[in-house]
């Protein structure tokens, strides 16, 4: 039975947090609450940890296939890094599609999987051993950047990141979304398991593979393959001051030409937003005119104010004046 930390009745988690970096450090695996699943942990930089995770986690999918169909089917071996900029030491420069995914995504449910650029690739910096663990054959990488906060605490204790083991579970599985599942799968073998209740999403990562600009759908998860689909495409963003006259118009003729140009009605996302909008006005009846009679319908425009929201997914803001560009490069510099 391994030993059994209670998040959620801790009155500080900091001792908690604290145990864990200690077992990580001296290469031990332990079991960690993500917003997804419960999965595997060990320190990327400990190849006693990680080999220990890896025959965890093959005995694990070898249990399935030899008798226990609704065992999980395969495991993703995963590295888990603290945020984008820090997988940005890993992959190098990052292309227009994994960039959107990574910013619209991360942290998130979301498992990137793609080729880092050796030797110039922080991945040189863990050892040969954990490097095979972590590589495919094809010279792939799974990232991640988990959205728990007992995981961002973890992360920031420790000068490597983590790699994960989490499991496609098989027709009718149950898979590892409460501390008890862990119990069940591993027993005394996990020394230390953090319980946080069930978890958020209660689903698995969608994991995804990105080569330049091209994407592939591996595994759909809580992400759906739909939403990976609106993910993707680029966004321009239009800003004037409160998004009820001329970025609702601009937008609606920007969209109108990119439709044009492309052939296509979705090919790239345009909306618009208001440095001083309230959430909900209509158009104005004078711009709602304009359009008309261009053949263009803004009846069911509604005004929104520009925030961390459209500027993260945004790719290119276009905004109407000078005042406009100056408003915004002060709130997000």
């Amino acid at each position: 039975m391994p030993k059994i930390l209670d998040l959620q009745t801790a009155e500080d988690s900091r001792d908690i947090v604290h145990r864990t970096v200690q077992a990580l450090v001296e290469g031990q695996v332990v079991g960690v609450p993500t917003e997804t699943t419960y999965t595997l942990a060990a320190l990327a930089l400990s190849t006693k940890g990680v080999e220990q995770l890896r025959m965890l986690a093959n005995r694990e999918s070898e249990a399935a296939e030899s008798g226990h169909p609704s065992g999980p089917k395969r495991h993703w071996i995963e590295l888990s890094v603290r945020s984008r900029d820090a997988a940005c030491d890993f992959v190098g420069t990052a292309s227009s599609t994994l960039r959107r995914l990574t910013r619209r995504c991360w942290p998130g449910p979301l498992t990137a999987t793609v080729q880092c650029p050796e030797p110039f690739s922080a991945l040189s910096q863990l050892p040969v051993g954990v490097r095979e663990q972590v590589v495919d054959e094809e010279g792939f990488v799974s990232f991640r950047v988990v959205d728990h906060s007992v995981l961002d605490q973890i992360h920031r204790y420790l000068s490597g990141p983590l790699v994960l083991a989490s499991f496609e579970p098989g027709e009718g599985a149950e898979i590892a979304t409460v501390a008890a599942r862990m119990v069940d799968s591993y027993g005394d073998e996990l020394p230390l398991l953090l319980d946080d209740g069930p978890t958020r999403y209660g689903g698995v990562t969608t994991v995804v593979r990105v080569s330049g600009n091209r994407w592939e759908l591996l595994r759909e998860g809580v992400i759906e393959r739909a939403a990976m689909n609106q993910f993707v495409k680029p966004v321009i963003a239009v800003v004037c001051t409160g998004n009820t006259c001329r970025s609702p118009m601009a937008e609606t003729l920007l969209r109108e030409q990119l439709n044009k140009r492309t052939g296509c009605d979705d090919a790239v996302r345009v909306i618009s937003a208001g440095v001083a909008a309230s959430n909900g006005a209509g158009a104005s009846p004078q711009a709602v005119a304009v359009m008309g009679s261009r053949g263009l319908d803004l009846t069911g425009h509604s005004s929104r104010p520009l925030d961390e929201s459209v500027v993260n997914v945004a790719d290119l803001i276009l905004t109407m004046t000078r005042g406009h560009r100056a408003a915004i490069l002060a709130a997000w510099p």
